[in-house]
Formats: structure tokens, sequence, C-alpha cells
């Protein structure tokens, strides 16, 4: 009996249609034209951390559990006396996903975190940085399923920032709408 590979369904969906959709959209006549997901960077700032190095922890353990991924933190580089923040503290943590993670927590945050977020209306399509990458943020980490309400001390925000190979936000926007991003109708 042959086991089969599991293909995450977006990235099935990206060859099986999208590349097709944005070939015949904007006219590319090389398959390698087409642009594509490059990766997704999820960052957590933890400003509370500085009080207290427990929250620290925990604000990674989750982004470690909404990755899938562990979690890397990221520490201050200067030292701040007003804000009683000394060099090289934990003060936030980030992920970077690419490849089969990156298409599993895309469809996660489209399909099951972004409708649970209170008074939801869609995300706003000028988010992008003019080379092709979008950029959100959410105020509570608790919209996702990995994150168990009940267990959390308190709620952290955080940037979302995908990057594609797309040349021009048209192009990324084109992209990211056929992966069924929510956009705002302008």
């Amino acid at each position: 009996m042959a086991t089969e590979k599991y293909a995450p369904r977006l990235k099935v969906e990206y060859h099986a249609r999208i590349r097709q959709v944005m070939k015949e959209k904007f006219g590319y006549t090389n398959e390698m034209q087409v642009p594509k997901l490059d990766k997704i960077v999820l960052n957590m700032g933890i400003g509370e951390a500085v009080a207290d190095s427990k929250k620290a922890n925990t604000a990674l353990k989750d982004l470690t559990a909404i990755a899938g991924q562990k979690a890397v933190a990221t520490k201050a580089r200067n030292s701040i006396a007003g804000f009683k923040l000394r060099e090289g503290m934990v003060i936030g943590g980030k992920v970077t996903l690419r490849g089969e993670q990156m298409y599993e927590f895309l469809d996660r945050f489209i399909t099951i975190a972004l409708p649970r977020v209170k008074d939801f209306r869609g995300l706003k399509g000028t988010s992008f940085d003019g080379r092709g990458n979008y950029a959100t943020g959410l105020k509570e980490h608790i919209v996702f399923p990995e994150i168990n309400y009940d267990q959390i001390d308190q709620m952290w925000g955080m940037d979302i920032v995908v990057c594609t190979t797309a040349k021009t936000d048209e192009e990324a926007k084109a992209l990211l709408t056929e992966f069924k991003f929510p956009f705002v109708k302008n």
C-alpha cells in the first residue's frame, strides 16, 4: 500500500488554478514570471516583558504554537533608561515561514483566524510596500485556534507580513485575491 504525501490545500490550488489565472490576467509568457508566495513573517512585540521576563517566554510559546515552528526571541539593541530597557533584553519574537508551513499558516489565517476577529470588515488593500509585499496586524493573538483562551494571561498583538515574488503591488494584490484574501472593496 503506497502512502501519498500530503500537500497543503492552498499550494495545490496555486499550482492547479491560480498560476493559470495570473498568466491570463497579466499575459506572462513564461511559467517562472508568475508571482508566487515567498515567505510569511510573524512578529510579536512584547513591551511588557521589560517588567516580567515570564511574559516573554509565554508570548514566545504562543507564537511557536501559532506558527507551528519555533519562534526566535528578538532582543533590544540599545539601552533606553526611560523605558527601563537594557541592551540584550527580550522584547519580542519572530518566525519566518516558508514552503508547506507557509501555506498551512495562510490557510488557517484566512479561513479560521480572520473570521474570528471582532468587528472584522476586511483587510485594507493599501498595505502593500511598493515591492509586492503585504503587511497586516492583529490586535489579539487569541483568534488562532492553537491558543487556548482559558490558559492565557495576556493578549498580544502581532504583525503578519506576506512576501511575494511579484514586481508590483497590483500583481501582488491580484495574487492574494486569488488566495481568497478578504480585501475591503474600495
